[in-house]
């Protein structure tokens, strides 16, 4: 009788343990919230959805966003063994090679392109692919350089829904760099209150990407207060061009005061608790915004 070979590390059947492994490289959780951006500027932009387009552009932008992701995990293996929060990734932890990582990448990178060449159009294409080189081969070098890799980063971070609004209209519109835009600032809140929460692991790592000269003090807390205060002007831009509604503007604009008003606690204490709630305040806040903004279209 055949026996399942058993991972040693993980003490799962080989064949369960390499999925696992595999879907930690991608980094599910978020390439799933990558693809639900490009799906959510698709929606806004769309006056009757094609749901086989949406699900294929969901599908494309998953799999470029995790082959983005892999490439980082490539170029920061020999790093992320350095740190904490990363030591246990299946690159350090040899659970997956590097010849199995760049296999998976082309792999991801082939069908996500072929896809979006098919079943949507060629700026998408392009911009998808734009996205996962500035990601990969630019944002993650610049990490070690200084604070410019956030102001980098933003970019891809930023793409997703204007590759949606662009998959639905072929045009890169004044709406489409609306809701680029506001991603786009969210970014840097997003961004630094992460750096400030991992801080020590990152200067293991030699990553600087807080600003002011990497330090965790006054200037920092004013920069993510200041970005974080210009997200409430900027998500009423949706309904000013006529994109969503007062709805959605109230919502939003909820959101936007509740997010800068966690930014004075930081700038008061400078301690890491108030990083951290900035931290999960931005991963609430990025969704809730998106779903608020559809409802009211529909």
């Amino acid at each position: 009788m055949m026996v399942a070979q058993i991972d040693q590390l993980s003490g799962l059947p080989f064949v369960l343990a390499k999925a696992r492994a595999y879907k930690e490289l991608l980094k599910f959780r978020l390439s799933f919230l990558v693809a639900f951006s490009c799906a959510f500027g698709y929606v806004l932009a769309s006056r009757d959805i094609n749901w086989l387009t949406l699900s294929m552009l969901f599908l494309g932008g998953f799999l470029l966003s995790g082959a983005s992701s892999i490439i980082n995990q490539i170029i920061e293996k020999d790093l992320d063994v350095l740190m904490t929060r990363t030591m246990g990734r299946p690159l350090p932890t040899n659970r997956v090679t590097v010849q199995e990582s760049v296999a998976v990448a082309i792999t991801c990178t082939v069908a996500g392109v072929l896809i979006l060449i098919a079943f949507t159009n060629p700026l998408t294409t392009a911009l998808s692919v734009l996205s996962m080189i500035l990601y990969g081969f630019v944002y993650t070098p610049l990490k070690r350089v200084g604070p410019v890799a956030v102001f980098v980063g933003a970019f891809p971070g930023a793409l997703p829904p204007l590759l949606g609004w662009t998959a639905a209209t072929g045009v890169i519109s004044h709406e489409a760099l609306i809701i680029f835009g506001i991603q786009f600032i969210w970014q840097f809140p997003h961004f630094w209150a992460i750096a400030w929460v991992a801080d020590e692991d990152y200067k293991k790592a030699g990553f600087k990407l807080l600003p002011s000269g990497g330090q965790k003090d006054l200037n920092t807390a004013v920069q993510i207060m200041i970005y974080t205060m210009f997200l409430i002007p900027m998500g009423l831009l949706p309904a000013t061009f006529g994109i969503t509604g007062i709805k959605s503007a109230i919502v939003v604009t909820l959101c936007g005061v509740a997010f800068f008003a966690m930014t004075f606690s930081l700038m008061k204490s400078g301690d890491r608790k108030s990083a951290l709630k900035i931290m999960f305040a931005s991963f609430f806040y990025l969704p809730i915004v998106q779903i608020a903004y559809v409802l009211d279209k529909i």
